[in-house]
């Protein structure tokens, strides 16, 4: 089982320029990945793999004037975000054939979308200092106020920026038995009513017996 927790972060001014320039990145390789897809889909040509999409808008477009700035950030901030367009077009097929509740298919980001973020995998080499710090690859020690202790090792850390210019670490870990939470008998809520003879908390209606209209014909 995996829980996440969250923890507020103060990045300093640079830091928070290199934060900026990591979503910006990744941003852009969201959209050419999803542009690269959609022309694919248009073209009737083969949908390009992720692999494929990895090698031609990151490794080879860092050696181009045009993206050369993509190597200024993390590849593993790169990477994640083609794995988060991948996981989005999951979803939508997924709802199409009902697996899951239908979403809208992968949209296109902006810079003036109220939420931002990237994500660190362990490949990328993150760690929590000795003294407590976040420290991400690429933009340095992050002041971090913790309001609890970690259950285990994290195994990603998600660093989010949101509508109100908070910034935020979201760690994931990884849980065993003993820290589930016990099962707990369920408790229903009854409220008897005229439409119906009872409305339970589930959404559960239970019509009127009407025992008076029978007994009456």
């Amino acid at each position: 089982m995996q829980l996440r927790y969250s923890f507020r972060l103060y990045p300093s001014t640079g830091q928070r320029t290199a934060l900026a320039r990591a979503f910006g990145c990744a941003r852009v390789v969201y959209n050419d990945a999803l542009r690269a897809r959609e022309t694919a889909r248009e073209q009737g040509l083969p949908f390009p793999k992720t692999g494929d999409l990895s090698k031609r808008l990151i490794t080879e477009a860092k050696n181009t004037p045009k993206r050369a700035w993509l190597g200024e950030v993390s590849a593993v901030v790169l990477q994640q975000s083609l794995r988060d367009l991948d996981t989005a077009y999951k979803n939508f097929f997924d709802g199409l054939k009902g697996k899951r509740p239908k979403v809208g298919a992968p949209r296109y980001k902006s810079k003036r979308d109220t939420r931002q973020a990237v994500r660190f995998t362990a490949n990328a080499r993150w760690s929590i200092t000795a003294g407590r710090k976040l420290r991400l690859p690429k933009i340095g020690d992050v002041r971090v106020r913790w309001s609890r202790m970690l259950p285990s090792t994290p195994s990603t850390v998600t660093v989010v920026k949101d509508s109100a210019g908070r910034y935020f670490a979201s760690f994931v870990v990884e849980t065993g038995p003993s820290e589930v939470l016990p099962t707990t008998a369920p408790e229903l809520g009854i409220d008897l009513g005229l439409g119906h003879f009872a409305v339970l908390s589930d959404g559960t209606k239970v019509d009127s017996p009407r025992f008076l209209r029978r007994a009456e014909k």
